[in-house]
């Protein structure tokens, strides 16, 4: 693995090092931001973000932008059921 490593940083122009930083910054920004729109029940994030390689740029603005105004619109549409169910009270004749 590590000649497969060294080949592709040699291609890139940066050490093997470097490359396995930029690797592991990668995946630990990719594997909050899936768990989160996991979470919040957001399958197109999901999927967008498990198919697009940013080097993490997509999923920070998603953990810290996206996924703040997913939980907005969350709790705007509970809010609304629940004063739908509230009884009206008869009025007496």
């Amino acid at each position: 693995m590590e000649g497969y490593l060294s080949t592709i940083a040699t291609q890139l122009g940066m050490s093997v090092g470097l490359l396995a930083i930029v690797i592991i910054w990668t995946l630990v920004w990719k594997l909050i931001a899936l768990w989160k729109s996991a979470r919040n029940n957001q399958p197109v994030w999901f999927v967008i973000l498990g198919i697009v390689n940013t080097m993490g740029i997509l999923e920070i603005l998603y953990i810290f932008v996206f996924h703040k105004l997913g939980i907005k619109e969350k709790s705007i549409e509970q809010v609304k059921p629940k004063a739908a169910k509230r009884k009206v009270s008869k009025k007496r004749k």
